[in-house]
Formats: C-alpha cells, sequence, structure tokens
C-alpha cells in the first residue's frame, strides 16, 4: 500500500500582519477577572463571539505583570481572531487602553469599554453588545483563501497521560509534527516539567549550541524551582491519574513526553507565551498544567493544537481548535464525545506510526479549512495563564 497524498494547503484568512487564522472569532478579552463576567455576558448568544473568562490582570509585580500582559496581548493578536472588544473595570493593573493599543498594531480592529466610565455593568452590557454585533458583522465579511500549509503554527499537548501515550499516541503526534515541519510550518514541543529526565535527548536535537543549553537551563529552573520550595515535584509528576495509567516515574513520563516533537532538529526556545517566529520545531518554557500550558503556545501564535491523552480529557481553548488523540481505543470509546482520533491502533498492531501520524495530519487540515473539532463541538472554552510569583 503506497503512502496516501499530504496535502498542501489549506483554506485560510489572511490578516492585515501577514498571519493566517483557521478560525474568525470576535474575541471579548476582558483586562481583568472583575470584568470577566461582563464579558461573557456581551458575547452571550451572538454568533461568531467568543469571550476569554481571565482571572488575572491585577495584583502582579514584576515578571509576573510582563508575562501576563504578554499573554492577553497574544490571545488577541492570534490569528484566529479577526477583531477584539477589550472590556476592562476601571482600576486594574493592565490598563484597559493600553492593552487595546498594542492588540490594535496587529492591524485589527479594536473597541475598549470600562465599565467604571459606562456607570455599571448594565450600561456596560447594552453598549458591548452594540459593538460586538458591528464586529461581528464586519468579520463575517472575511472569506477563506487557499494559503500554503506553511503557514501553519501548531502546538502540541499531553494530558492524562498513561503507559500507552508514549508508544501510540505521542509517536504518532511526532509524525505528524515532521510532515508539518517537512512542509515548511511551525510546531510547538511545550511542557517543561516533562522534560526532566529526557533534557538531554532534546538538548542533543538542537540546532545550534544555545539551544541546547537554553533547554537545560529551562529544566534546571523548574527542579530548582520545586527544591526551593521545598518539595518533590514527583508529587505531581507523574499525577496520581498517570500512575494509575501505568506510568511508574517521571523519566517514563518525560521520555513519552517529548514523542510529540518528532524527530527534526530544535531550532529555538521561547519563553512562555512568546510570539513563535522560528520555523521548524521550537521548544516554549510552558508549565506542566494542560490548560495554561495551551494557553501559552496559543498566545504565542499557534493556530491549531494536538492534544495526546491516555485517560481521557476535554480540555479545548476559546479561540484556537484542540484535536484530541487518544493513546488507546478504550479511552476513545469511553469518552468519544471528547476525543477526535484513536491511535490505539497502534498498540493492536492495525496501523503503524506513520500511517495515524498522517490520518492526524489530515484531519489538521480539514480542521484548519473549518471543520469543528470535538473540542469546539462541546464549547471548551478553557484559559488560564502560568503565573511566577503570587498575587500582592
Amino acid at each position: 500500500m503506497g503512502k496516501r497524498k499530504i496535502e498542501k494547503q489549506f483554506m485560510g484568512y489572511l490578516r492585515a500582519d501577514g498571519t493566517v487564522g483557521i478560525r474568525n472569532h470576535v474575541l471579548v478579552l476582558p483586562s481583568v477577572i472583575c470584568s470577566s463576567h461582563t464579558s461573557r455576558k456581551i458575547a452571550q448568544g451572538i454568533k461568531g463571539a467568543v469571550a476569554l473568562y481571565n482571572e488575572h490582570g491585577c495584583g502582579h509585580i514584576g515578571r509576573d505583570y510582563h508575562r501576563t500582559l504578554r499573554t492577553m496581548v497574544g490571545m488577541g493578536t492570534n490569528p484566529n481572531v479577526h477583531s477584539v472588544l477589550v472590556v476592562g473595570l476601571g482600576c486594574e493593573q493592565v490598563i484597559p487602553s493600553e492593552l487595546a493599543e498594542v492588540i490594535g498594531k496587529s492591524g485589527k480592529r479594536v473597541e475598549v469599554l470600562v465599565i467604571q466610565d459606562e456607570h455599571g455593568i448594565r450600561n456596560t452590557i447594552r453598549k458591548g453588545r452594540q459593538i460586538l454585533r458591528s464586529l461581528v458583522e464586519e468579520a463575517s465579511k472575511a472569506a477563506r483563501v487557499p494559503v500554503p500549509a506553511d503557514r501553519l503554527v501548531v502546538g502540541t499537548e499531553c494530558g492524562g497521560s498513561d503507559a500507552m501515550s508514549g508508544v501510540s499516541a505521542n509517536p504518532s503526534i511526532g509524525a505528524a509534527v515532521d510532515l508539518i515541519v517537512g512542509a515548511g510550518g511551525k510546531a510547538i514541543l511545550s511542557e517543561t516539567p516533562e522534560f526532566i529526565g529526557a533534557e538531554h535527548v532534546l538538548a542533543r536535537r538542537g540546532a545550534a549550541d544555545n539551544v541546547g543549553v537554553e533547554i537545560l537551563r529551562i529544566v534546571r529552573a523548574v527542579e530548582d524551582l520545586a527544591i526551593s520550595a521545598g518539595e518533590d515535584i514527583r508529587g505531581a509528576q507523574p499525577s496520581p491519574g498517570n500512575m494509575t495509567g501505568g506510568l511508574t516515574t517521571i523519566e517514563e513520563k518525560s521520555l513519552g513526553c517529548i514523542h510529540k516533537g518528532g524527530t527534526r532538529e530544535v531550532n529555538a526556545a521561547y519563553d512562555y507565551a512568546e510570539r513563535v517566529q522560528c520555523a521548524g520545531l521550537s521548544i516554549m518554557d510552558t508549565t506542566g498544567d494542560d490548560i495554561r500550558s495551551v494557553s501559552g503556545m496559543v498566545a504565542g501564535g499557534a493556530q491549531i493544537v494536538l492534544f495526546s491523552t491516555g485517560r481521557g480529557t476535554p480540555a479545548g481553548c476559546a479561540i484556537a481548535p484542540v484535536i484530541k488523540i487518544s493513546s488507546n481505543s478504550r479511552a476513545y470509546e469511553n469518552m468519544r464525545d471528547c476525543i477526535d482520533i484513536n491511535a490505539g491502533t497502534v498498540v493492536e498492531g492495525s496501523e503503524t506510526i506513520e500511517l495515524v501520524g498522517e490520518r492526524i495530519y489530515d484531519f489538521m487540515i480539514k480542521v484548519a479549512s473549518g471543520r469543528r473539532t470535538k473540542s469546539e463541538i462541546l464549547g471548551q472554552d478553557d484559559f488560564a495563564i502560568d503565573r511566577l510569583l503570587p498575587t500582592i
């Protein structure tokens, strides 16, 4: 049997800054937790609009403030977002007008509402819905056009891993990543705590010495953070669910995790939510928490996420499709409403890793052109920002 044809293009939305979206959302972006409820009320029932529930935006200091701001800007400038309505309270640390100004530099239309300036929540919701309908009407005029696959930025994630994740689903994602990179696209390998014990393998794949050094540095930083807190990282890695699924050590989990990065060189290492510029495979320094990790990659420009699971997880994202790949057929059957692709066929011997990788790639191209994932159908709009410091 010959290899199937690998699609080299998809139907996407061209943006003013030269990026390409695979969705055409109008984003209601609360600048602070205090305006999150109002933001959701504004977006409620308006087709084409999505609202984040943002637990952050105030009480941050130093590097933590800059990380928070960078993540919020990244969500607003993600190519899947057509335009943005920033909703603030009026006394928060992340100033709504400044957030809107930075997002606006991407060429997107950005509007701002501040609850205190609008004399309360009811007025803000009423005015916000008027603005939002205008933005959605404008967005509806955008049309998909054929674009090459090299315009894709793909994040990779694993959650609820089991003993089969490193055998089937993760290597299959890695095979799909090799196809993405081979087509000239970008792929992101995340979850720094899940590199521990395998960091030397990743470091050897650095395209330049400084990349390998940076991989070793960020892993050491995670270990040092746990030690400074007087904690054993093995309390979270592997998690109780991972161990129930058959994983025994953090090294075993990590060696399985890094398979998602395929076999190509690692061309760059980025900070959390930093915009990914380099073609090919990159590392992003994220937490092992699925939602925070996915949010960081999407803020970094990923339009789509490949997410493996052995136990099953419903995690999603408000603005980027998340494709779920199960490591075993039992999880797939148990959570069919959450999982898009079954890689358990690798364990059963009915498919090779390469064939499942091709299936993942083909499905990803269909999703990039408009097909909805299970997480989108379920309305999974999860969002969270990784923290560095306590809220003051």
